[in-house]
């Protein structure tokens, strides 16, 4: 009980900073018009612990949105499998990135980059979506990358000296538990965000987390609130990765109390909660960085 009324006081102030910096209006995000597109279809070099590729899969390949519409899209999500490096090979692609380019605007993937890699890339992007990790550990047993949180960071830095950029926290990314995230929120404050996009680990067939567990809706919620606390006039996303059914629909309340200012495709009781709150709703069919 005394870790539910803390919960639910927390709630509270995050709501109350909401109000304090934010228009009553909520934007919810139906990304209908937004291209998934990878640029080395459904192969990544690191076999991530959390999605061994398993999300390129639905991607459309870069050769192949070339060649004509597949549907509605005016914008590109552009993403593929990282190198060794933990980079997705976005500048060996340059050619085709120009191309896509002209037909509407790129919110790219990068992965780690140099600064001139930043620079060149800004060149193309219209947003950069950056996942950002802190914690040494989580990148060790969820990348099994040799590098640190500090590299991430410098990443991000060299991206924003060039172009907009949204970090993406994924909230329990090392198998279903929340480690590093707290450390990276604190990392984020020394920096000037435009926005932060909130993710969750969905236990994936054929990963090796595939056997874990989602964290509980309460620790993502006391995470997403806590972001509302100390980002009180950032706003703040619930994107698209997470779990679904009862599980997305818990987390997609909570997230709206606790402060966001956009949820990808909203869950029915979350719509419903929205009204109750006096909140006017936006809709939006390109993705949520866009």
């Amino acid at each position: 009980m005394l870790a539910a009324a803390a919960l639910e006081k927390l709630l509270k102030e995050a709501w109350q900073t909401r109000e304090e910096n934010f228009p009553k209006s909520i934007e919810f995000n139906v990304p209908v018009r937004t291209l998934p597109v990878s640029v080395t279809g459904p192969d990544c070099r690191l076999n991530c612990a959390h999605c061994a590729g398993a999300y390129l899969k639905s991607m459309v390949s870069l050769e192949k949105a070339l060649n004509g519409k597949k549907g509605r899209e005016s914008s590109y999500l552009v993403s593929g499998g990282c190198s060794d490096e933990g980079k997705v090979p976005l500048l060996k692609n340059w050619n085709h990135l120009e191309k896509l380019a002209l037909r509407g605007p790129l919110n790219l993937h990068t992965g780690l980059v140099t600064e001139e890699e930043a620079r060149r890339l800004s060149e193309l992007a219209a947003v950069v979506s950056f996942d950002f990790v802190g914690d040494d550990d989580t990148i060790a047993a969820v990348y099994n990358l040799p590098v640190t949180g500090e590299d991430y960071l410098a990443s991000f830095r060299s991206l924003q000296k060039y172009t907009r950029v949204v970090p993406h926290l994924c909230i329990g990314i090392n198998a279903g538990e929340i480690r590093g995230e707290y450390r990276a929120l604190e990392m984020l404050r020394r920096e000037k965000v435009e926005a932060i996009s909130m993710i969750i680990f969905r236990p994936t067939e054929g990963t090796a987390f595939s056997a874990c567990k989602a964290p509980e809706p309460e620790e993502v919620a006391r995470l997403i609130a806590s972001a509302r606390l100390a980002f009180p006039r950032t706003p703040l996303y619930l994107g698209c990765m997470r779990p679904g059914g009862r599980y997305r629909e818990a987390v997609d309340c909570l997230a709206l109390r606790a402060g966001v200012n956009k949820i990808v495709m909203p869950a029915s009781p979350a719509r419903r909660l929205t009204k109750k709150l006096g909140l006017q709703i936006n809709i939006s069919e390109e993705c949520c960085s866009l």
